[in-house]
């Protein structure tokens, strides 16, 4: 089998026939035959010097079907489906250790495989595969605590590909921090969900930047305030420091202000000047810096700027500031029309700055569509003008006026807008403005529009009677949205939500995270026909070993993806659920601490 095409026409030279490819399912793995024929982990008795055909007998059925995968051969090259085939040999196939193979039964009790290797092909041959598989996982589980740590003491701190292995380590909440210290050098993968003080502390310190920066870069990073400082100042590229610095304000650190002189003194000033934390006192030398990119950015804080700043920066050399300039003295300044037909662009005033009554009411009435549309967001309009705005032919515009703060919910309900309730929703900014103001937020929770209704439900504390509310909004996504975001969200709805919410990007594991998700109770679900509610069962404080053994083998991957998550489950367990059909049954149980260490290893 020397020819490295498709799989569909390797197999054929083999004298097989293609029968179908099949799809991952409630097969046994293709991954786990692949590492019992490499010897990770197999059942004794798996090797054997050829195989014969008494062999290839026994596992294809009265048909001469089987399953193969070939090592590298696919179509697109994946060899972790099975393909079903027919051998009408009475002989051995033409199958050999170059490039490799694994092949199973249709009923799962005989595994072949032939791989090539340093000292020449290894042949495996296994007949009650499952009942073997149980004995070796039970055989594995009995590891001691001493046998552990000698696993871990050996485990190289230098690079070995393939890499992954070390990520798989460093995710294993059992690995020690001394170890994931060491794996630093070897690949810093598991340093994406890493939340151990002592990894991170060595990891913000380490000498390559790469490493340092890994923790950061990342969804939600789990750096202290401190770690973040420290690994602001200890990166050497100017750009970058002023990058992770923005990265820790975006998550709320309070940068100290010798850092701020810091960053402003380097040669990435004009991107330091843009720090939203950056304190006022350093104003007057940005309004004055030659680069105009750095007077541009001092317009952003025009209400700290003194009198004399600012005319100085309407009087600016540079159109670029004068323009920020004036969009930025416009916003309390009504615009005049020769001011508003000097602009380069005059789309960033339409949409925030006052107008003179003259030109707004010209570009409201004799404006083209762009124009209305954008007009119809700018907070500074009179009330006349969004009136007419309310009424425009253009639902777009309708609907953006429907969404203004200045309307009360009876100019609201008047408004004929558009709405998608399947379209991705963001919060209104102006709610959020509002989520401290409980009398707002009773008056906005009973809102016509669903969209100011579920930036209504993103605000972590509300009152109970606005919580009471929105629990039985009509608007599904109102109630999911406090589920999310509402500590005060009731146990009730955080249970019916769960029935067909599993947790989002931003949220993940809500509603099942959530404080006042229920926890007593929930071992009746343990023989409930929705898989979903079987997966409560574990959370309850009553259950035990025993019922995380039990739905480690439930018929849904979910489920068993729970078990293989959960603490309590044995050793024993989370080796054989290695073999899970299911990949990420089998990713979880690579995580759960009770993995044997020489198995993971």
């Amino acid at each position: 089998m020397q020819h490295r095409e498709k799989l569909h026409e390797l197999l054929p030279c083999a004298g097989l026939t293609v029968v179908e490819d099949m799809r991952p399912g409630s097969l046994f793995p293709p991954e786990a035959g692949w590492r019992i024929a490499r010897g990770i982990a197999a059942p004794d008795g798996a090797v054997r010097e050829a195989l014969d055909a008494a062999w290839w007998r026994r596992l294809a059925d009265a048909d001469g079907e089987f399953l193969v995968a070939v090592l590298g051969h696919r179509i697109g090259g994946n060899d972790s489906w099975w393909t079903r085939v027919r051998y009408a040999g009475g002989g051995v196939p033409g199958l050999t250790g170059d490039p490799g193979f694994v092949a199973l039964s249709l009923d799962g009790q005989v595994l072949l495989a032939e791989v090539p290797g340093a000292d020449g092909p290894r042949v495996t041959a296994l007949d009650r595969l499952p009942e073997r598989l149980e004995e070796a996982a039970a055989a594995a589980g009995r590891e001691t605590e001493v046998e552990r740590a000698e696993v871990w003491a050996v485990v190289p701190g230098r690079p070995a590909w393939p890499l992954h292995w070390a990520e798989w380590i460093g995710s294993n909440p059992a690995a020690p921090d001394e170890l994931l210290i060491r794996l630093l050098d070897v690949e810093v993968g598991f340093l994406h969900g890493c939340d151990r003080p002592a990894v991170l502390d060595a990891a913000v310190a380490h000498p390559d930047p790469q490493v340092r920066s890994s923790p950061a870069d990342t969804f939600r990073p789990k750096l202290t305030s401190d770690q973040w400082v420290r690994l602001v100042r200890a990166e050497p590229s100017p750009s970058r420091r002023v990058l992770w610095a923005e990265h820790a304000c975006a998550w709320g650190v309070e940068l100290p202000g010798d850092l701020y002189d810091d960053l402003l003194a380097g040669p990435s000033r004009a991107q330091a000047a843009e720090l939203p934390g950056l304190p006022a006192h350093h104003l007057p030398s940005l309004a004055a810096d030659a680069d105009p990119r750095v007077r541009t950015t001092a317009c952003a804080r025009w209400e700290d700027l003194a009198a004399p700043l600012r005319a100085r920066l309407l009087a600016d050399t540079d159109d670029a500031v004068r323009t920020a300039a004036l969009l930025a003295h416009h916003k309390g300044v009504p615009m005049p029309r020769e001011v508003f037909a000097a602009l380069p662009a005059p789309r960033r005033a339409l949409e925030q700055c006052r107008l003179s009554p003259e030109l707004e009411a010209e570009l409201v009435r004799e404006g083209d569509a762009e124009v209305r549309r954008a007009l119809a967001a700018n907070p500074r309009l009179s009330a006349h003008s969004v009136a007419v705005l309310a009424e425009d032919p253009y639902g777009d515009i309708r609907s953006a006026v429907a969404l203004r703060p200045d309307l009360d919910e009876e100019q609201r309900a008047a408004v004929r807008y558009d709405f998608d309730p399947t379209s991705m929703s963001r919060t209104l900014p102006w709610v959020e403005g509002l989520h401290g103001d409980a009398d707002a937020m009773r008056r906005l929770a009973v809102s016509s529009h669903p969209l100011i209704r579920r930036s209504v439900a993103r605000a972590q504390d509300l009152p109970p009677d606005v919580v009471e509310r929105l629990a039985r909004d009509e608007d599904r996504t109102v109630r999911l949205f406090l589920a999310e975001s509402c500590d005060g969200a009731p146990a009730g709805m955080l249970l019916e939500v769960w029935r067909w919410w599993d947790g989002s990007f931003t949220h993940p594991d809500r509603p099942r995270s959530h404080p006042n998700f229920p926890r007593t109770g929930l071992l009746r679900y343990a023989g409930d026909p929705d898989g979903r509610m079987r997966r409560l069962a574990l959370d309850d404080p009553e259950s035990t070993s025993a019922d995380v053994a039990r739905l480690a083998r439930d018929p849904e991957a979910e489920v068993r993806r729970r078990a293989a998550e959960d603490t309590r489950l044995s050793p024993t367990d989370a080796v054989r659920l290695l073999n899970d059909p299911a990949a990420h049954v089998r990713e979880t149980a690579m995580r759960n601490p009770r993995l044997p260490a020489r198995v993971l290893l």
